[in-house]
């Protein structure tokens, strides 16, 4: 069934006189005539019958008129949302670790709208478990259109562009020994219970190479998920804790004391599928991270 012929149905529909729809529509009376007298036969129903020198709409008329105007009102509004999506315009779905939701990624993401301005752009942000295997599974199952989160090796079809990232520091209980402390070695660490990351976050790499490194391990008294739940723990004298140097630190009673020496940082990842199609506003969003977000020596 032809879509143009549709139109045309509405059209006379609304004039019910063929001159005045033909002009309506730019084209002439008999294409009008011919294109009406097609889909009348396609349907196998009269869709008008005449009143005068006017023509009127049959029952069946007017119900397909009802049925067919919603239709292409839904119709036009899909195609202007495609086309808006195709100039820069629509959703971005974004998944994010908790700790880059507190200022990180909600700057760039303010940021990034203020510079497309012009675009109808929505962010739509989502945390899932927190952890970044389950992100960057939600990223495959394309759930999301990119992500930030810690780097997953081996995930051959994913690109992973380092953003940003955050020195780390031993936190310890206010009234711990180690609290005089303004910095110290991560050798001094290892007398004490500590609170680590557990296997599936993405710092537990970076804590088993810091301590590989030392040839010892300390007593590991907990294993936990995420940087808030460690930084509470430590607060109340769970164990002391080598993690990220993120903002929270400033809101809670712990000590945060620099590490001597120490060559490791924790490094942020925007990740996205390496093939997928993407919309120009995920492209524009991808862009504009790697130009803003190039850190040194990477």
């Amino acid at each position: 069934m032809n879509l143009q012929h549709l139109r045309y149905f509405t059209v006379l529909a609304q004039f019910e006189h063929y001159t005045l729809a033909a002009k309506q529509l730019h084209i002439t009376q008999p294409t009008l005539s011919h294109a009406i007298a097609t889909l009348e036969q396609e349907l196998g129903v009269s869709l008008f019958e005449k009143e005068g020198r006017n023509v009127i709409l049959t029952k069946s008329g007017r119900q397909f008129y009802e049925d067919i105007s919603h239709i292409l009102v839904t119709l036009d509004t899909s195609l202007s949302k495609m086309q808006a999506v195709g100039k820069g315009a629509g959703y971005i779905d974004v998944a994010l670790l908790r700790t880059l939701s507190h200022q990180i990624v909600p700057n760039l993401a303010r940021n990034f709208l203020e510079n497309n301005a012009e675009n109808n752009i929505i962010f739509d942000f989502h945390n899932d478990s927190g952890m970044s295997r389950d992100i960057i599974n939600g990223l495959r199952d394309k759930k999301y259109d990119l992500v930030f989160c810690s780097k997953i090796d081996k995930q051959n079809d994913i690109t992973f562009y380092p953003f940003a990232e955050q020195d780390l520091v031993l936190i310890v209980p206010e009234d711990h020994p180690l609290a005089k402390k303004t910095s110290v070695d991560l050798n001094a660490t290892l007398d004490y219970p500590q609170i680590w990351f557990s296997k599936r976050s993405g710092m537990r790499p970076i804590l088993d190479q810091l301590f590989d490194s030392l040839d010892k391990r300390p007593h590991v008294q907990y294993e936990v998920e995420e940087d808030e739940t460690i930084a509470g723990l430590v607060s109340q004298g769970f164990g002391i804790a080598v993690m990220p140097k993120i903002s929270i630190l400033d809101t809670i009673k712990v000590k945060i004391i620099n590490l001597k020496n120490l060559r490791y940082r924790r490094l942020y990842y925007m990740a996205y599928l390496t093939d997928a199609y993407h919309t120009p506003a995920v492209n524009s969003f991808i862009q504009y991270v790697k130009t803003n977000c190039q850190l040194p020596n990477i």
